[in-house]
Formats: structure tokens, sequence, C-alpha cells
């Protein structure tokens, strides 16, 4: 069992790479030759048939529960589909191990059709803090990692996320409608003012790494499943950018947060978003409280 932080970052000093061609193996052998080739006994639904999981998730997910596991003794591994079998796997995020937050497809909807806007997502976390993440889309070449403290990187080049552009409207993905209640949706219409242009989000992980490019300003989302959250955040923040919640405080990866919350290429835009989104809420709700529920 790793003890102590400085051990952490010794293991990542050393093992970065390992978990970086582990990302890249799962999605050779699991991923890439399932993609644009399904069969229809592949595919099921999970809670409905927005909520889709295919043989590459659960393939994905094994190779990189054992992988992982392998490279740090002692660490747990919390999977989108192992969660999904068992609910109570989820607390090891909450315990004193360290833990890999893997989402093995993540935008299963996107790689079902064939579109290339789904990516694999690894992170590292301890104590409740993301200390390492890898997010790769296989289908477009981009593997971005992230070190906390180190910055964030996109196929080896460093990241900034920047400022807007004065005077252009913000660009902010938003909960998907499908995910959404209608509390959740009163609640994003705060976005829908002179100077924001808000569009349903795709794959998480590919907007966070577009916040962290400059690509997009920000994002509105209402639900906490860390492993659709944690190794985004992360290359948000070393890229230079912020994360909040309803309270005006970063989101935690250990849950209990006040949704929506968002992430956004610096900390004035991520208070903005908030500003309108609690605006909304309050609206919503006597108690000023907007609650949600993951997809």
């Amino acid at each position: 069992m790793i003890e102590e932080l400085e051990t952490i970052e010794e293991f990542l000093a050393r093992h970065s790479a390992d978990v970086e061609e582990a990302v890249r193996t799962a999605a050779a052998a699991e991923i890439m030759p399932r993609f644009r080739r399904l069969a229809e006994h592949e595919v099921d639904q999970k809670a409905g048939p927005h909520d889709l999981v295919t043989d590459a998730d659960r393939l994905a997910e094994r190779y990189l529960t054992d992988a992982l596991a392998a490279l740090l003794p002692g660490s747990a591994v919390v999977g989108e589909e192992a969660v999904d079998a068992n609910p109570a796997v989820y607390e090891a995020i909450r315990g004193e191990a360290p833990v890999w937050i893997v989402d093995p497809v993540d935008g299963t909807r996107q790689f079902v059709r064939g579109d290339t806007g789904f990516s694999t997502m690894v992170a590292l976390a301890r104590h409740g803090v993301v200390l390492a993440s890898w997010v790769y889309a296989p289908a477009r070449g981009q593997l971005a990692t992230a070190v906390r403290g180190k910055g964030a990187f996109l196929n080896g080049e460093a990241l900034r996320s920047g400022d807007p552009e004065p005077g252009r409207a913000l660009q902010v993905a938003t909960s998907h409608p499908d995910y959404t209640t209608d509390e959740q949706k009163r609640t994003l219409l705060g976005l829908w003012v002179d100077g924001v242009e808000p569009r349903a989000c795709g794959s998480a992980g590919l907007e966070y790494l577009a916040v962290a490019r400059g690509e997009l300003d920000a994002t509105a989302f209402g639900w906490e499943a860390a492993w659709d959250h944690a190794a985004g955040l992360l290359l948000v923040e070393e890229a230079g950018g912020a994360h909040l919640t309803g309270t005006g405080t970063p989101f935690r990866i250990t849950g209990g947060n006040a949704l929506p919350f968002t992430a956004a290429r610096n900390t004035a835009t991520a208070r903005r978003v908030i500003g309108l989104l609690s605006g909304a809420a309050r609206e919503v709700s006597p108690a000023g409280e907007a609650t949600a529920t993951a997809p």
C-alpha cells in the first residue's frame, strides 16, 4: 500500500508511461476493433434507451482494472460498469487507498453511432484529490494527460485554456436534455441569455478537453459520477481553468456537490456561469437549491 503523497508522486514519475500504455492497449484491443463494427448483440441498455453499454465498455474496463491494479498494488479501481453491477464499489473513492477512476468508453452513444467523439478516461486519486489523469480519444489520435502541479498536455504539447475572447458570446456545453429532469432543464435555462450560447454536450471527457484547449469556454453539468468528471477536471485545472459548484466551491469527486456545476477557461467565467445558474435555480426552488442526479 502506498502511504504518502510523495510516494504516489514517485509512482507517477516512474509509471505514467505504463498507465498510458495500458490505456492505449485497452483501446487497441477492445474498443477500436468494434468501432463501426458492433453487432446487435454487443449493445445493451442499462437504465433506458439513452444509457447504453457495449462489449467494448465491459472488456476495456476489465483490461484496465487488471492492468492498473497490478501497476499500483493496494490500489482500488472504480469503473463505471463495475459500479453499475455493484453500486458499493463506488465507496472506494471515499476510502483510504489510492483509487483509479475509469470510464472505458465515455460517449458510448457516439461510439455506437460510429461517431469519433468518444474517449477512454482514467484518473488516479486519493483522499478525494485527483492526482493524475489520462483522456484518450483513439479515433482522433488524441491523448491528453495531466499530473497535479505539473501541467496538462495533449500529445505532448502543453495545454493552456486562456481567456474567452472579449465581446464574443460564451460557448457553453450543458447536460444533454436526454439526461436531465424538468427541474434541471429549467435551471439550465439560466444560460439562455444575451452573451451566452449554450448547446447540449457530447462526451464529457472531450468537452473538458475542449475547455482545456481554449476551444470551449465552459461546461454546465448536473450529475456527479466521478468517472465522467475526475480526469477532465484535472485537465482543466492544470491548463489554467477553474471549476465551481452552486455554492461557489470546487467540485468534489467524493460527492455532495451543489448542482449544476461548471468547469471554465478561467475563474471569472466559472463565476459568471454559476451566477446565471444559481439565479435560475432560485426561481425553480424556493430554498434556492438545485438538485440533480447522474444520467
